[in-house]
């Protein structure tokens, strides 16, 4: 009975509280610790660290201003710890919120969390699963100035988007740094295959409390959260260190739409466009209005990425996607993620050297039935990824049966299967033009330029 476990905790664990957070150097690290307690059952105390040694730190990372990010970043930490046990009551007592910032994070925790209530089951509202409130002094002013070095962050994943972003970001590579949270191989050679050093990305490392982990093997409530607002606040915090005037993201259109049709479940909402439309206004009114955030691919698809990305070749050895194979660095060729990127890479790249780069063809795998049926949109449900809309994986498959066919090539199983059920698009999704961005008007010529090059010839 999800529903009862969620209602049994909230009435006995009623109040959690942000406490406090920390400012602190150690070594070449700037460490931020966060301060977190449910009443009557633990605390957690975890922490994020920024290597700064290969960096040249303008703006002081204790500054009133720097105290205010760090505060926001655990406003947006919390909701990991929060979503234990779901106290009715959350009491921030280490700064105050207006009741607009209220708004704000509720708005955030609630659609952020969209994924974790469907799943556990749990109904609830915006209005009644949290009451959000201050009871701490008010927070430092965070007036100051911001010196600029005119730099330009750039979060790197180590997938395909982030490998677009950093192409045409090439016209002012001096200008160029990268971000990456607990790195990965993947993400290092994204910058490599781009051209840069290791020298230009900013590294941060951030742990979980084992007290959290604890409790969801005793249990206690767990699930997805809205892990790219921690990128967001955390770059940010960077941004700000460093002088740095752009936070240039690698969010497509895609990321607008819910995984389960007429609902408001979306694995990626906190990398929609409405989150990034809150969060830049909430930064505007509330920290540095030097510092812009804006995604650079939010025009395109994801099947135009995946075009843009197949006339890349520097980086096809390199990038990865999957979350199961991240550690190891590997694509583990079982899972929604990979089918997804095989597939939507499919019409555009050499089909056997595709399947090399996979270690096999993923879409004659009959493991994956289900996960194709979700991506397809031959299932009710679409898999809780970072993948595209149905529209753009339809197009995508049909644009490879026809291309294996011209080839004379026997269809893979899942896209023999697909061509029984699917219809054709009636329109060339490659010609798509999302108006919804943020872009600032000197980033317009090199977007314009992709989308030339993605529209063309179809």
């Amino acid at each position: 009975m999800p529903q009862q476990s969620f209602e049994a905790l909230r009435k006995q664990y009623s109040v959690f509280s942000y406490d406090d957070y920390e400012i602190a150097r150690v070594g070449t690290r700037v460490r931020l610790t966060f301060h977190f307690s449910v009443e009557g059952l633990c605390r957690f105390a975890p922490t994020t660290e920024i290597e700064t040694e290969n960096l040249n730190l303008l703006n002081a990372p204790d500054s009133a201003m720097a105290r205010r990010i760090v505060f926001a970043l655990g406003m947006v930490e919390l909701v990991s710890y929060w979503k234990a046990a779901c106290p009715k009551r959350v009491e921030v007592r280490c700064g105050t919120l207006s009741d607009e910032d209220a708004a704000f994070w509720k708005h955030l925790y609630f659609h952020g969390l969209s994924e974790f209530f469907y799943r556990n089951g749990i109904e609830t509202t915006e209005d009644d699963f949290m009451e959000l409130i201050s009871v701490g002094a008010p927070g430092e002013d965070g007036a100051g100035t911001f010196r600029s070095a005119g730099l330009r962050l750039i979060p790197v994943g180590g997938g395909k988007d982030s490998c677009v972003t950093a192409s045409l970001l090439c016209d002012k590579p001096e200008s160029n740094r990268f971000f990456t949270v607990n790195d990965q191989k993947a993400r290092t050679e994204t910058v490599l295959a781009a051209g840069y050093t290791e020298n230009e990305i900013v590294r941060t490392h951030r742990t979980i409390d084992r007290t959290l982990l604890d409790l969801n093997a005793k249990g206690f409530l767990n699930g997805h959260t809205p892990f790219s607002a921690i990128v967001a606040f955390l770059s940010y915090y960077c941004a700000y260190l460093i002088g740095a005037t752009d936070i240039v993201l690698s969010n497509e259109a895609s990321a607008n739409e819910s995984n389960i049709a007429g609902t408001e479940v979306n694995h990626q909402y906190s990398k929609s466009y409405e989150f990034e439309c809150d969060f830049a206004a909430y930064c505007a009114r509330r920290l540095c209005p030097e510092i812009r955030y804006f995604s650079l691919l939010r025009p395109f698809t994801e099947l135009q990425i995946a075009k843009q990305f197949a006339a890349l070749p520097q980086y096809h050895d390199t990038f990865r996607s999957c979350n199961r194979g991240s550690r190891q660095n590997v694509w583990c060729g079982k899972c929604a993620k990979c089918l997804f990127v095989f597939s939507i890479l499919s019409p555009f790249m050499d089909y056997d050297r595709l399947c090399s780069i996979f270690g096999a063809d993923l879409l004659n795998d009959r493991e994956l039935l289900s996960d194709f049926d979700g991506l397809c949109g031959f299932s009710p449900v679409k898999p809780f990824e970072c993948v595209g809309t149905v529209s753009e994986i339809v197009a995508a498959l049909w644009m490879t049966a026809d291309k294996l066919q011209s080839e004379g090539r026997a269809l893979p199983l899942l896209l023999a299967h697909f061509c029984e059920r699917a219809q054709r698009p009636a329109e060339n999704p490659l010609r798509y033009w999302n108006p919804q961005h943020n872009i600032p008007a000197e980033f317009l010529p090199a977007v314009k330029e992709m989308y030339r090059y993605v529209a063309a010839d179809c």
